[in-house]
């Protein structure tokens, strides 16, 4: 029987990326490098074998979408930022056997998905920008999940259970990455420039503190039931579809764990971003 490991709330802002590169801006996202290699640290010492991605750059418009490759090896440059991410080369081992298991709870539960394999089916940076922190040596089988840009908080909640009910029939060690932002509004070009560092709205910055209020004192229930609303209202990155299906996992309302959050909110290119551990309940795991 698997287990689910590691339930994570993660950044992969291009910023990140920046950080590593020499030049003026190295340096910038120190904190985010450390809480993702920590991530990638405590998924090891817990014995993971697979990172199970909720990559919300993996835009999806009808159904879910899974890329089952037996390998993921490429190289890659951002279509969006390409001034900022260019040139990663990755190669990590792919999932097929759970990426089918996947499918099959994902379809049982009455949801369209399908399993890729298709050779030109890449990676995005939701997922390359964490792993080249969390998986430097390759050694843990990588499994995006895509994020339908059309979907519900509800459908997504339905996908985190299918989720676990996945892992539960495997024998894989899964630590899940929802890997999205918390608000997502862009600032407007004549000042995008300025808000490197920042977020683009006082409203945004004070909802995002107060949903990270409401996960380190493990009041899941009211975040639960105000999602919807966040994710209309803050402009929720891949429709929250990331952070959905993360609590759908763990047990929805039920959830009382508190989360520990691992490097200090920060604003980047107007967004809210995090890194939080999110405890796996015993009932579950």
């Amino acid at each position: 029987m698997g287990e689910l490991v590691m339930a994570a709330k993660i950044t992969h802002v291009p910023s990140i990326w920046l950080s590593i590169q020499p030049g003026k801006h190295f340096g910038i996202r120190k904190p985010a490098e450390a809480a993702l290699e920590e991530i990638g640290r405590r998924a090891r010492e817990r014995g993971a074998d697979t990172f199970l991605v909720a990559d919300t750059h993996w835009m999806n418009s009808i159904g879910f979408h899974l890329n089952g490759k037996e390998r993921h090896s490429a190289s890659y440059v951002s279509h969006e930022l390409p001034h900022f991410i260019h040139d990663l080369e990755y190669d990590y081992a792919g999932d097929p056997e759970l990426a089918e298991l996947v499918r099959e709870e994902i379809a049982a539960g009455g949801q369209k998905v399908r399993v890729h394999t298709y050779k030109d089916l890449g990676l995005e940076y939701a997922t390359l920008v964490p792993m080249y922190f969390m998986n430097g040596d390759s050694s843990i089988r990588v499994l995006p999940i895509g994020c339908n840009i059309y979907s519900t908080i509800e459908e997504n909640r339905r996908i985190g259970e299918a989720l676990l009910r996945a892992v539960r029939r495997s024998d894989r060690k899964v630590a899940f990455l929802a890997s999205g932002s918390l608000s997502h509004a862009f600032p407007p070009n004549e000042i995008a420039e300025s808000l490197l560092n920042d977020v683009s709205s006082e409203i945004n910055r004070q909802v995002d503190m107060a949903v990270l209020d409401m996960w380190a004192e493990g009041r899941t229930a009211d975040f639960v039931d105000m999602l919807p609303d966040y994710n209309r209202r803050c402009t929720g990155e891949g429709a929250m579809a990331d952070t959905a299906m993360l609590f759908g996992l763990l047990g929805w309302r039920d959830y009382t764990g508190k989360g520990e959050q691992l490097c200090p909110y920060f604003g980047s290119s107007g967004t809210g971003q995090v890194v939080v551990d999110f405890p796996i309940p015993t009932e579950i795991a």
